[in-house]
């Protein structure tokens, strides 16, 4: 039996499907990923990717981060593909408990999935950094609400920062505890799109007791 018929089956079978994914799901939607040839991580900008996507350069430099941020983060326009979409159509199907994404581009749910743990946050959401008010990614983008390429919050005049997780902040608790949860609770696990190279969210494979690992 080929491998995609062992896959066929076992997913007929399974009515408890994890999916973990990152980048590599989005690239077919257009979305450049990090690590391959053309990736993120292999443009040429006066610092690292890895420096200006740090908390600590955002805090110092919040101009730079957010005129990268747009030009090379938003996925802006971005439509989900074959992936997103059999994946919501496997859970109104009865089939798939939960996506579990390193994403932050919000197309598993613009493609029908409910349950989606989003271990780094999304670029949909943003809030003020010093009143916590909630502004959608419209909002941000709207330059009369800019200060330069910075957002600025109106009510209190503090940044806007997008509800995404930087390096060297740590992961939302209750996101990490519903991805475990699920991956402990499945029957089948797919992996996809992803170097597993990120962590604490590529540890959190290690948590599946299931019987089918893809």
């Amino acid at each position: 039996m080929d491998a995609l018929e062992t896959l066929r089956q076992w997913v007929q079978e399974s009515h408890r499907i994890v999916f973990f994914g990152g980048a590599g799901v989005s690239t077919e939607s257009g979305i450049p990923d990090f690590r391959s040839v053309d990736g993120l991580y292999h443009q040429k900008f006066e610092y690292p990717p890895e420096t200006i996507i740090s908390h600590s350069f955002y805090r110092a430099n919040p101009a730079y981060f957010f005129r990268f941020y747009r030009e090379k983060m938003l996925p802006l326009g971005f439509q989900p593909n074959v992936t997103h979409q059999k994946l919501a159509q496997w859970e109104q199907e009865g089939k798939l408990l939960a996506v579990v994404t390193q994403n932050i581009d919000g197309l598993h749910q613009k493609a029908g999935s409910r349950k989606v743990y989003e271990l780094h946050g999304s670029v949909l959401r943003n809030y003020c950094m010093d009143c916590g008010a909630a502004y959608d990614l419209g909002y941000t983008q709207d330059s009369a609400h800019c200060r330069g390429s910075i957002p600025i919050c109106p009510q209190c005049g503090g940044i806007i920062k997008p509800d995404v997780v930087l390096y060297e902040e740590a992961l939302d608790e209750d996101c990490m505890l519903g991805a475990i949860r699920a991956i402990e609770a499945a029957d089948t696990l797919i992996i996809g799109g992803t170097s597993l190279a990120v962590y604490p969210a590529a540890g959190l494979i290690r948590y599946f007791k299931g019987k089918n690992l893809v």
